[in-house]
């Protein structure tokens, strides 16, 4: 049987990459292949990342592109090149338009550093979601792994995890606990399920198929 192809699109550092490639490594994260990774910055970390796990490679920068519309055309011709069944977004700092998303329904995962539906959608992203928490004087936050819809952090919750905000959290400080505790716990998880599933609808399609042909 084969696997589904995995792309994980990137901005920065790549943490929650590093997370699904620990996975492969251990041995939970079996039923898909980390085939891809594409970056919408020139010499983003996570790339070197990907290129030491033996991962393909693509750049397509959003600077290089004056309208959004071009850009993503550009990376769905990117992800269609390499056959790609399922799209991871880690850590990638761009709002999909409804018209990429459609391209790949229930195909699109992404992982946020809060219990949507606190603290997403418009504004709410990396650093920001932590300073909002804690000028919030909330007790508890966390991370979401959610399918990703038309509106931003609005589609289909798969896994959340709390944690505890402790005294004397900085921004910086409950950031790491959430991605060491949740994130890097739930991505992969959830990942290694999509592609279960993926691969069990694909090996009764073909079944169907084959049945029909006869």
């Amino acid at each position: 049987m084969l696997k589904p192809r995995i792309a994980v699109l990137v901005s920065g550092g790549g943490t929650n990459l590093q997370a699904l490639i620990d996975a492969r490594d251990a041995g939970k994260l079996k039923s898909g292949e980390l085939a891809l990774v594409v970056s919408g910055k020139t010499g983003a970390p996570a790339l070197e990342r990907a290129k030491r796990a033996g991962i393909a490679c693509e750049t397509v920068d959003r600077a290089s592109f004056a309208a959004r519309e071009a850009f993503e055309k550009r990376i769905c011709r990117v992800l269609e090149r390499h056959k790609t069944d399922l799209i991871v977004l880690a850590g990638f700092m761009q709002i999909l338009s409804a018209d990429f998303v459609s391209r790949f329904p229930d195909r699109i995962v992404n992982v946020h550093p809060s219990l949507i539906p606190s603290y997403c959608g418009k504004g709410f992203y990396g650093i920001k979601v932590h300073e909002a928490v804690l000028e919030a004087g909330e007790r508890w936050t966390g991370a979401t792994v959610h399918m990703v819809n038309e509106v931003p952090d609005g589609g289909r919750i798969l896994l959340q995890k709390r944690v505890g905000v402790q005294e004397g959290d900085t921004p910086q400080t409950l950031q790491k606990r959430v991605m060491e505790q949740a994130e890097w716990q739930l991505l992969p998880k959830a990942v290694e399920a999509l592609c279960a599933e993926i691969a069990n609808q694909d090996e009764k399609r073909k079944r169907y198929e084959t049945a029909g042909s006869l």
